[in-house]
């Protein structure tokens, strides 16, 4: 496949009208199927950010250094145009659910902050003392990692670890309670 595209590639750069297009045809498939599985939020964008690929292929067809795999060049290209969706949408809350939508009912109501403390409390003493400890201090203390490494004598890496999991397992108990 990668050496059918890479030839047709090569010919529609020579000027060949009906390579070019049949290229841009078939990587527009790949592109779909490539951004379809990392979109699956946002289905009703992919065609958009396919298009936006392929122009941006189009555009940059100068750069293609034909030493190099064409798949490679062409998914780098699209990479940086699905991030630039990611951090464009992001920025505007296009993937998040507008507040104004959310049905009042299904609020809850102000939280008792002693009852907080205590649903806190209760949860974290489900956790090993390690992952306890590490969450205490780098989310409720707000310690940057250096700093809670420092403070208990285990390096960053085993308290980004210990966080990690920790949190993982928090969230499995708040499933379970839910």
């Amino acid at each position: 496949m990668e050496s059918e595209l890479k030839a047709l590639w090569l010919q529609a750069q020579a000027g060949d009208e009906t390579a070019y297009r049949d290229v841009l045809g078939r990587i527009a498939r790949l592109l779909r199927a490539y951004l379809r599985r990392r979109m699956a939020g946002s289905l009703d964008d992919v065609e958009d950010l396919v298009q936006e690929c392929l122009l941006a292929l189009h555009l940059q067809r100068a750069s293609y250094d034909p030493t190099q795999p064409l798949s490679a060049w062409v998914y780098a290209i699209s990479r940086h145009k699905l991030i630039d969706f990611w951090r464009r949408n992001r920025r505007y809350g296009a993937l998040n659910d507008p507040i104004d939508d959310v049905d009042e009912l299904l609020l809850a109501g102000e939280a008792n902050e002693a009852t907080s403390h205590v649903d806190l409390a209760r949860l974290l003493g489900e956790l090993p003392d390690a992952q306890r400890r590490a969450i205490e201090l780098t989310k409720l203390e707000g310690l940057s990692v250096a700093e809670a490494a420092a403070r208990i004598g285990m390096s960053e890496g085993a308290i980004r670890v210990q966080v990690h999991r920790g949190l993982k397992r928090l969230s499995l108990l708040v499933k379970v309670v839910i």
